[in-house]
């Protein structure tokens, strides 16, 4: 699909990307490297594209290029580190430690041994930083990294795999169940700084394999943080992935994050996304149904107050017959909070007897909140069952009289409706601790906003 791209000139960021680029010495493989190639090939295309301006389609919503040269400069980008003695006690609250599960911890983009546990068996499992993975297992990484996220897709990937270094590697082998979730947590400490971190991921499920996978993404301090994140997600033949992503950040950190699944015959993938909070947050999530008897499903939950903006867009792509896909997403949007929402379904041709399915609900509180939505279907083939469609509204009048008529307060009954509305998002998530940790937070929110 053409993309309508902004000749604006570049950014004061894109262009301190660009000088650190070229005079950072740990970014320069040997020449005859894999690595080397692909960031040579990733910044000329960052460097071509530029940061999206406003009349960018895909942005037009989201001004981040904006917000992101407002608040981060060169100087953001190499500091040292500097040691926080607080920082445990400031995140402990945020981590399932009493969960039997495989907890990863990334501060500030660098793998934290002290706060991770590996408890599954690595004949059950491959889990480990991707530095670590770069070099011992150097064939199965090159064969799938950046194979999916294309750098000319988004200038947003190419600028994160231009400067990929850390990040998690996982690979499920072929036949594995693996009976305890892989919790990976982002934290960007931001106490005494600015930070700008750019994690990358890579997964790979094998044939006849299963996992529960989290996503789990934090911000400690008072200063601005920025997380570019992409994650590649292949789900080989027969293959169960569940995927959930967390983003539950301050009023200062900003976030673009890709997420691109290749899923293989007969493969299930499930995602569920939930944005609770952030400065501005854009989350893409691109689903590739590359064979026949695929099943997808995607669930989202955008619940913002005060000036937070979220943005998912998501897209996926039928490519073969006989493939079904559902997606809801769902959002409550308080104060001056702005939500925006954008789906895509592709059916390409050929792709006969696909089922694709896609809805947006959305639930304004205050004159002061908003929403863009824009639901999309492209279709090629003639013998398909697709519907999308979206609504905005305030809570239902109807259902907040009945609630009232048996005796309860106006807050309580507001409550009641917004959590039952967020409830359809968050049941879909299978790893309990994890469930009702954000079932939690959605009723305390709830709580302090009503005054219950």
């Amino acid at each position: 699909m053409t993309q309508i791209i902004d000749k604006q000139s570049k950014s004061a960021l894109q262009e301190a990307f660009l000088r650190y680029f070229e005079n950072s010495e740990k970014l320069k493989e040997p020449a005859s490297s894999f690595l080397y190639e692909l960031r040579k090939n990733a910044i000329h295309s960052f460097e071509q594209s530029g940061l999206p301006g406003h009349k960018h389609e895909e942005y037009k919503y989201t001004p981040i290029t904006r917000a992101l040269d407002k608040n981060f400069d060169s100087q953001d980008l190499s500091l040292e580190e500097v040691p926080n003695p607080d920082l445990l006690a400031r995140i402990k609250p945020w981590l399932l430690t009493n969960i039997d599960a495989n907890i990863v911890v990334f501060i500030n983009g660098q793998f934290s041994q002290e706060h991770s546990k590996i408890v599954s068996s690595p004949q059950d499992m491959i889990l480990k930083p991707l530095s670590q993975a770069f070099i011992e297992n150097k064939e199965l990484v090159e064969q799938h990294f950046a194979k999916q996220a294309s750098i000319e897709s988004d200038a947003f990937v190419a600028l994160n795999t231009a400067f990929a270094q850390e990040g998690l590697f996982l690979h499920v082998p072929k036949g594995k169940v693996v009976d305890k979730p892989v919790l990976v947590y982002f934290i960007n400490d931001t106490t005494q700084r600015r930070v700008i971190v750019q994690p990358r991921n890579l997964y790979l499920i094998g044939e006849n394999s299963q996992v529960d996978l989290a996503e789990s993404f934090y911000t400690v301090g008072e200063n601005p943080g920025y997380q570019n994140i992409v994650s590649e997600i292949v789900v080989a033949q027969h293959a169960i992935a569940n995927y959930y992503k967390i983003e539950i950040e301050g009023q200062q950190a900003y976030h673009t994050g890709t997420t691109q699944v290749q899923q293989a015959a007969q493969s299930l993938f499930n995602a569920t996304t939930v944005s609770l909070s952030g400065a501005m947050v854009r989350n893409n999530l691109n689903i590739a149904l590359d064979a026949e008897h695929c099943e997808t499903h995607m669930f989202g939950l955008y619940m913002l107050d005060q000036h937070t903006h979220v943005d998912n867009h998501t897209i996926v792509d039928h490519r073969l017959p006989n493939s079904f896909s559902n997606e809801l997403y769902k959002g409550i949007m308080d104060d001056h909070s702005r939500g925006v929402f954008n789906g895509k379904i592709y059916v390409r041709p050929g792709a006969q007897k696909t089922n694709a399915f896609q809805s947006n609900m959305n639930i304004l509180l205050t004159d002061d909140a908003s929403i863009d939505t824009k639901p999309q279907l492209e279709i090629w083939a003639d013998d398909v069952k697709c519907s999308h469609g979206a609504t905005t509204g305030q809570i239902d009048a109807e259902q907040l009289f009945y609630l009232r008529t048996r005796g309860l307060k106006k807050e309580q009954a507001r409550a009641i409706l917004l959590k039952a509305f967020a409830d359809d998002v968050i049941q879909n998530i299978k790893v309990k601790p994890l469930r009702e940790q954000l079932e939690h937070i959605i009723a305390a929110r709830l709580e302090k906003n009503y005054q219950l």
